[in-house]
Formats: C-alpha cells, sequence, structure tokens
C-alpha cells in the first residue's frame, strides 16, 4: 500500500519524482543511480565553466533583496523590521526583505538552475545553513566578499572564523545559529527528555520531524550513542538510525516531515510534540502569551548549527549586501535581533550590549549559550561528496516508504 504524500508541497515533489526511480537502500548507498536520480535535486552540480559574478550595480543603485527564513527578523506590531528601517535610514539603501527559506534542500531546488548558470537567483544574498553553503563555495557559486566593505567583520566569534568550507570566511559570514532538540505541548503532553520519547503510544500520529536530515537522523544518532562530530562513522552508523526513522514513518507515528512550517503543525494542534529548532519555540509561546510549548536539548545531545549570509555569482547589488552584513555585525545591532529571534548570535560584544537592554536575557542559553550548554550539543560532521549524496538519497528515500 502507497503511503501518503508528505505535506511540504516541494518535498511532495521530489517524492512523487523519486517514485519514479524507487531506489532501494542498497542502490543508494552502493551508489547506483548517484547523481542521475531524480532525488539528486539536492546536490550541486559543478558549472560548465568558471563562473564570473555579476556586474555590481550598487554605486547607483540603493536597494537589495535578501532572502532569510521566517521568523529570523525582529519585526514589530506593523509587520515593519527595526532594525532594517535603521539601516535603510542611515545608508538610504532599501532592503526588499523575502521569507523565501523553508528547508535548505528546496530552496536550492529552486534555484539551481540560476546558479548553474551564474545568473540572478532573485536575490542579492541568502542566508542557508552551513552544510548547504559548503557546497555552494566548493561548486563556485558565490562571491568572494570585500572584507573593506565589511569592517565589523572583525566582532565574529573566533570559533566560527575558519570553518573547513571557507577558510578566513572570504565567501561567507554567519548571520545566526541554534539548536535543534524536541519540544511538546504542555498542555497535553508529560515531560520528554529523549528523542525516543517521540515514539510513545500517546504520541501515535502527532509527532513531527525536520526535513532537515542532519537535524533528525543527528538526534537520532546521537541516542544510539554516536559521536556526530567524529569522521569514523560512516554509512552502517547512518543506516542503522534511518532503520529507526522508517519505522516511525512506516507506523504512521510521525505525522509530518518538513521545513520550518513545522511550527504551524505545533501552533494548530496537528502534531502535539516535534524534533524542532530553539528559537521557534520562543516565538511560538510568545504568540499564545505563556509557556504552552517546551524546549529542551535531549539528554543524549543537540544538534548545533549556524545559517551563513553569501552573495550569489549573479546577485547585482554586492557592495549593498555588504554593507548591510556590517551593519549587523555591530554589537547593538545584533543583541536587538537576538532578544527578538532568540537564536546564537555569532557577534562578539553582542552578550554585553543585550545586557545594556535586557539583563536576564544576555543569561538565556539558547542565544548566549555558556560551555555548559554547549557541551550539550554537537555539529553534525562535514560529509565528504559521496556520503552527502548517499545519506541524502537515502532519507528522502524513506518518505517513499519503500
Amino acid at each position: 500500500m502507497t503511503r501518503p504524500l508528505p505535506a511540504d508541497p516541494v518535498i511532495r515533489q521530489l517524492v512523487q519524482q523519486a517514485r519514479r526511480t524507487q531506489l532501494t537502500r542498497r542502490q543508494v548507498f552502493a551508489g547506483a543511480g548517484i547523481g542521475a536520480g531524480a532525488l539528486a535535486l539536492a546536490a550541486c552540480s559543478t558549472p560548465a565553466a568558471e563562473l564570473k559574478p555579476a556586474t555590481d550595480d550598487s554605486a547607483k543603485d540603493k536597494s537589495m533583496v535578501w532572502a532569510n527564513w521566517p521568523d529570523y527578523l525582529d519585526v514589530d506590531d506593523a509587520k515593519k523590521h527595526p532594525t532594517l528601517e535603521k539601516f535603510a535610514q542611515q545608508t538610504g539603501i532599501k532592503v526588499d526583505y523575502r521569507e523565501d527559506v523553508d528547508d535548505n534542500n528546496s530552496y536550492f531546488a529552486k534555484v539551481r538552475d540560476q546558479l548553474l548558470k551564474g545568473a540572478d537567483i532573485g536575490a542579492d544574498t541568502v542566508c542557508l545553513t552551513e552544510w548547504m553553503v559548503a557546497r555552494l563555495v566548493k561548486a563556485g557559486y558565490v562571491q568572494e566578499l570585500d572584507k573593506a566593505n565589511i569592517p565589523n567583520a572583525k566582532n565574529l566569534v573566533s570559533t566560527l572564523a575558519n570553518p573547513d568550507f571557507d577558510p578566513g570566511r572570504k565567501h561567507s559570514l554567519p548571520w545566526q545559529g541554534g539548536f535543534a532538540g524536541i519540544a511538546w505541548n504542555t498542555e497535553q503532553v508529560g515531560e520528554l527528555k529523549q528523542v525516543s520519547d517521540l515514539w510513545s503510544a500517546e504520541l501515535a500520529g502527532r509527532v513531527g520531524v525536520l526535513s532537515e536530515m542532519r537535524d533528525t537522523i543527528g538526534l537520532i544518532l546521537l541516542e544510539q550513542g554516536v559521536d556526530i562530530t567524529d569522521s569514523k562513522w560512516g554509512a552502517d552508523e547512518f543506516g542503522k538510525a534511518m532503520d529507526e526513522f522508517e519505522k516511525q514513518l512506516s507506523n504512521k507515528q510521525i505525522r509530518n516531515v518538513k521545513g520550518n512550517s513545522y511550527t504551524e503543525d505545533l501552533a494548530n494542534g496537528d502534531t502535539l510534540a516535534a524534533i524542532c529548532w530553539s528559537g521557534d519555540i520562543t516565538l511560538l509561546n510568545g504568540e499564545v502569551g505563556y509557556e504552552k510549548f517546551k524546549f529542551i536539548v535531549p539528554e543524549s545531545g543537540g544538534t548545533i548549527w549556524n545559517d551563513t549570509f553569501v552573495v550569489p555569482m549573479g546577485s547585482t547589488h554586492k557592495a549593498n549586501a555588504e554593507k548591510l552584513m556590517n551593519y549587523y555585525y555591530e554589537p547593538e545591532v545584533a543583541a536587538e535581533v537576538a532578544a527578538y529571534v532568540n537564536y546564537v548570535t555569532p557577534v562578539e560584544g553582542a552578550a554585553e550590549a543585550a545586557a545594556a537592554i535586557d539583563p536576564a536575557l544576555a543569561q538565556n542559553q539558547l542565544i548566549f549559550p555558556n560551555a555548559d550548554t554547549l557541551k550539550t550539543v554537537h555539529a553534525f560532521r562535514t560529509l565528504s561528496a559521496e556520503e552527502d549524496q548517499a545519506f541524502t538519497q537515502e532519507f528522502q528515500r524513506a518518505l517513499l516508504g519503500a
């Protein structure tokens, strides 16, 4: 019997295409179909020739487009973004802010053809998670940043200054970071401690998980005792975690697999618990006016990630985008954003600036985690190109129930 298609429209498209190929796990891990199957939508291709940056019109056109995730910038009752309004006043640059990113893979699928040609993707800068940014940097899809336009880049915390995919941050600059853990509706669900608690009978058909493979499978791997930061684990460990994931899909314990829109299911009661991102739960509670939902890092650990600015090759407003990055790397501005989004800011000095706004804010471990908190979260290790394709295909194949 064929399982109903997922609710997420882009994942539905991936599943429909994949059903025409019906890859098995054995084929995926053996490499059959990699690069040729329909599920390779999420993998980067190499351009036929080296791409060249588009002509920068910033000097004569004081505008730009910024693509980002939902609920990822301060907003007031008039649905305006105060910090962005101040940026426009200070610089004269008008920013068209678009909440276009719901999931890394689905966003990439939308702009892949333009990236491959070095054409305009409809955004002068976009914030994507670092594993996807690593792909874009490696493929030559993004421009090198002019740090002369971003003097505040010196405020980047030292731990993020030299990632293996972009030493010296020549092509990228972090926007916000956060944790993946679990959350639940406190009015209908008792205390949860582990990912496996999501598989209890009382939550049957009322669980949501993230379409970000590194978070959902990362949490399962951690509970299974795998150090996801260590390069020694591989296909065997991943396969075991996938067995658990597929089991919960096939028995319909998991209701939905979604990107950022998973919050809608929690809010409307379709799901009672979920694998989720830390800051979203604070925002949900803010909307209802009390702590209806509770977020925790599981006892076995959570994942940590960063979403990061890049400027695509087709951007015609690169200098404007760099001025935007520079503005958001002012500690006071970073603190103002952090106070709203409740994610981890990468800006040195933001904690001190936050203390001036609200001393309790500077103690919030979801925004300014101390050493003890950071010991509980783990970064999913960088995958080889072969692993990336195989694991991504396998995760998406699981949605088929094959």
